[in-house]
C-alpha cells in the first residue's frame, strides 16, 4: 500500500498558532487539528496545503518550511506539517469546511484545546521551534510524559 500525504498547515501569526475545531466526521467532531487535508494524485503537498486552506478557512497563505517528522494517520495516510503564513490582505480566516470554530493559541494556551492524538506531536514539534516553556511541553502540556 502506497503512502498517502495529509498536509498540515501551522498557521503563525504574531507568535500564535491558529487550531481548527472539526465538525466532521462524527468520530472527530468536537476536537481540534491544524488544518489541512490529503494531497491529491499529481498534486505537490506544498501547493494541497494553499488549496486546502484556502478552501476550508477562506485565506490565502504562504508555505514557509516544512517541519521535520512524519506522523501516522490510519493507513495509508501520514501527516505532513509545514510553517504558513497569511498573505498581505488575505483577511481573517473562517471555519469554512469540516471545522465549526477557530482559535489563536498563544504561548499560555496552547494545551488549552483538546487536539486530535494524532496532532499533538506535530503541535509540540512546532511549539519546540516556537520557544518558551509554555510552548514545549512545559508546564501545562498535560501530555508530557
Amino acid at each position: 500500500m502506497t503512502e498517502r500525504i495529509v498536509v498540515g498547515a501551522a498557521l503563525l501569526d504574531g507568535g500564535r498558532l491558529l487550531a481548527a475545531r472539526r465538525s466532521a466526521p462524527e468520530e472527530l467532531a468536537g476536537r481540534w487539528e491544524l488544518p489541512g487535508g490529503k494531497v491529491e494524485p499529481g498534486e505537490a503537498p506544498e501547493a494541497a496545503l494553499v488549496r486546502e486552506l484556502r478552501e476550508e478557512l477562506g485565506v490565502d497563505a504562504e508555505v514557509i518550511e516544512r517541519v521535520p517528522g512524519v506522523w501516522p494517520l490510519r493507513p495509508p495516510y501520514v501527516l505532513h506539517v509545514w510553517t504558513v503564513r497569511l498573505l498581505a490582505g488575505s483577511g481573517e480566516p473562517k471555519p469554512l469546511q469540516d471545522h465549526d470554530a477557530l482559535r489563536w493559541l498563544g504561548a499560555g494556551e496552547l494545551w488549552d484545546v483538546d487536539w486530535l492524538d494524532q496532532d499533538v506531536p506535530a503541535v509540540r514539534e512546532v511549539a519546540g521551534r516556537l520557544g518558551g516553556a509554555g510552548w514545549a511541553g512545559g508546564a501545562g502540556d498535560p501530555r508530557t510524559g
